[in-house]
């Protein structure tokens, strides 16, 4: 074996940029989810946003009261995101935990590890990405049980949204919701909205939503918001990226509104 050379210590320290990325977008997502971090990658991160991910856990079935246990995980996983470090945005992904928990616990636990940081949950992106689109009337899909659903038509109704028609799938292991073929959204998508529905909320992170929103739009000729689709649309504004991007349905051409 030949000897090592010397080790050197070049003499000029390079110069560092401010950020390696512009932008910054948080993303905290449940043990089991297979649906987000590849929504939000395709949707969200760019040569300007980055997008960084931390897991907490979660066990199945999808209960409210399994939901609910994630809540004291929320703080430990928002402060794992780029420690120190200052986000443009900060996304809890699971629909059903943020109606259950509720969206002012979820910003106060976040905020603890991460102050001042704007945070976004599905279902209050979707509830902005609605009013974004100006329908007050909606059908609701969920692959959620009856249980797991009925906080979720009480989320929407008590913010002023009439719901003309609410079907659930049933599902309890948010892993089997994520194999649900993009395909079969369309069809259900055309079960499930209302003749008299403005719009349909397609609820859960889980679902590969996205893959199917311009064929749901197609299908029942009128707006669709999903959740990782609502949730993407939120943290890019909030990151000041207006380019549209319909391709990925109606909400992603327009602005966010002032709440």
């Amino acid at each position: 074996m030949k000897p090592l050379p010397e080790i050197k210590i070049y003499p000029k320290r390079p110069s560092l940029d401010e950020r390696p990325l512009d932008k910054r977008v948080g993303l905290i997502i449940l043990a089991t989810d297979h649906t987000s971090e590849p929504d939000f990658r395709r949707m969200v991160a760019s040569e300007g946003i980055g997008v960084y991910v931390a897991r907490i856990p979660y066990a199945n079935p999808t209960t409210p009261e399994n939901l609910r246990k994630m809540q004291p995980a929320l703080t430990a996983g928002a402060a794992l995101i780029l420690p120190d470090e200052k986000l443009d945005a900060i996304c809890y992904s699971c629909t059903s935990a943020s109606v259950v928990i509720g969206d002012a616990e979820i910003e106060a636990a976040i905020q603890a590890a991460k102050p001042g940081v704007p945070v976004v949950t599905p279902p209050m992106a979707g509830m902005r990405g609605l009013n974004a689109l100006r329908v007050r009337r909606i059908s609701i899909l969920t692959p959620y049980t009856v249980e797991t659903s009925r906080p979720m038509a009480t989320y929407f109704a008590a913010r002023g949204f009439e719901i003309a028609s609410f079907t659930c799938l049933g599902f309890e292991d948010d892993r089997e919701m994520a194999r649900i073929q993009p395909t079969a959204l369309v069809d259900l998508a055309r079960q499930a909205t209302h003749p008299q529905a403005d719009a349909l909320f397609v609820s859960c992170t889980a679902l590969r939503g996205v893959l199917a929103v311009t064929g749901m739009e197609q299908a029942i000729g009128r707006p669709v918001v999903t959740s990782n689709q609502a949730t993407a649309w939120n943290c890019l504004r909030l990151c000041s990226d207006e380019r549209p991007r319909p391709e990925f349905g109606r909400l992603m051409t327009l602005p966010l509104p002032h709440d």
